[in-house]
């Protein structure tokens, strides 16, 4: 019986019909949409990545693009799907969960890189075939490596602005973040955003280059740089939003409705001038990347963090690359004042993590305690403590 109950948690595809846990999703109407979205546009292969257009670690439902196509909500992997077969990728963390969450439409393939999935795409596409993704959402890095592992094959690896994904998902995919964007309390900051702004620029002019702009993707880097936070992704106080700073100008492309009156009012305090920030429409980033790119300029940017769909409007002779700004490496360092702010901040998670110490000690003996209730408490105890925002990941609790 073990070994039956065992088995009856995952999906076996061998059997006739296939026999799919409970846990499993149909797919079928999400593939089938696609594939016909995939044919009109003359695509014979569609990568779908887990990440969002910020190569976020932790995404918005919004930006759930495989969960919402395959059933599969680990927060790592990658789905390829051509006319006749679908496949994910990834690693070892997650093959149970795989298996109890893809319907059989699904081959799970049991390693992350991407050299496999080069290889499954070329005994899945005929030579002549269109390989095709969404730029915005794949790393430099990334679409570098697809294009080695397809290079001179025959085949093209065509990136779509169009997100094939979304065309299919329509009016069922969650609507964009609409909470208040607010600026930290000078309480909790370093140092002020004018502060911060004047350092980089300072960067900008002594390095050997010159970059006369810096451009910021991740989500992390515009919120420290102008001591701003959102709750767009859950667990992370972040807002979609990126950031061009010039030597003379500053624009921040967010949703400006969004932001709290005081937030608006620090940004455009000093305006005009060198210190006042332009607010602009989040979704005009590219075209104005490409705009400012087309004058003698030079774009210092952090590859880890910037796509594809925007890296490859800058030409290559006007681009500064390191593998992260100036300002996550700014970010990085702490003054004394944030060193004084974080120990305050442990010492406060201490005393709720000494509580729930002391809480298991009494209850787990009396058999009172399992582990979704354990995580439930130790993250009320934290509630409790001043300041708290919450936790920064979901409970990870286990005994035994």
């Amino acid at each position: 019986p073990q070994a039956a109950s065992a088995r009856t948690d995952v999906r076996d595809c061998s059997v006739d019909p296939p026999y799919l846990p409970p846990t499993a999703t149909n797919t079928t109407a999400q593939l089938t949409a696609l594939r016909g979205t995939m044919r009109a546009h003359g695509i014979h292969a569609y990568i779908v990545p887990s990440t969002d257009a910020h190569m976020s670690e932790y995404i918005a439902e919004r930006d759930s693009r495989l969960g919402w196509l395959t059933g599969f909500t680990g927060s790592a992997g990658t789905g390829v799907v051509t006319q006749d077969k679908a496949a994910l990728w990834t690693d070892s963390r997650y093959w149970t969960q795989a298996e109890r969450q893809l319907d059989c439409n699904w081959e799970l393939q049991r390693t992350p890189w991407i050299e496999s999935i080069g290889l499954w795409i070329l005994e899945a596409v005929p030579v002549g075939g269109n390989i095709s993704l969404d730029p915005f959402l794949f790393s430099i890095d990334t679409w570098n490596s697809y294009s080695r592992a397809l290079h001179g094959s025959g085949r093209t690896l065509l990136p779509i602005e169009t997100n094939l994904v979304d065309q299919v998902w329509g009016d069922q995919r969650p609507p964009p973040a609409s909470s208040e964007i607010y600026s930290l309390p000078p309480a909790f900051t370093g140092s002020s955003w004018q502060e911060k702004v004047a350092g980089i620029r300072q960067q900008m002019e002594q390095h050997v280059r010159r970059p006369t702009a810096v451009l910021l993707s991740g989500l992390e880097e515009t919120a420290w740089l102008f001591n701003l936070r959102g709750d767009d992704i859950p667990y992370n106080p972040v807002f979609y939003a990126y950031t061009l700073l010039t030597n003379t100008t500053i624009s921040l492309f967010v949703n400006e409705t969004r932001l709290a009156a005081a937030a608006r009012q620090s940004l455009q305090a000093g305006c005009p001038g060198p210190l006042c920030v332009e607010l602009r429409e989040y979704g005009q980033a590219r075209t104005h990347l490409r705009h400012y790119a087309q004058g003698n300029v030079t774009v210092w940017l952090g590859t880890e963090y910037t796509t594809y769909g925007l890296y490859s409007v800058i030409p290559q002779e006007k681009l500064l690359e390191d593998s992260y700004s100036p300002v996550m490496l700014a970010k990085a360092v702490k003054n004394t004042k944030e060193q004084k702010l974080l120990r305050a901040a442990h010492v406060r998670d201490a005393v709720a993590v000494i509580q729930y110490l002391l809480w298991l000690e009494k209850m787990v003996p009396q058999g009172q305690v399992d582990e979704f209730s354990g995580a439930q408490h130790i993250d009320t105890l934290r509630q409790a403590q001043e300041h708290s925002r919450g936790p920064s990941f979901q409970s990870i609790s286990a005994s035994g």
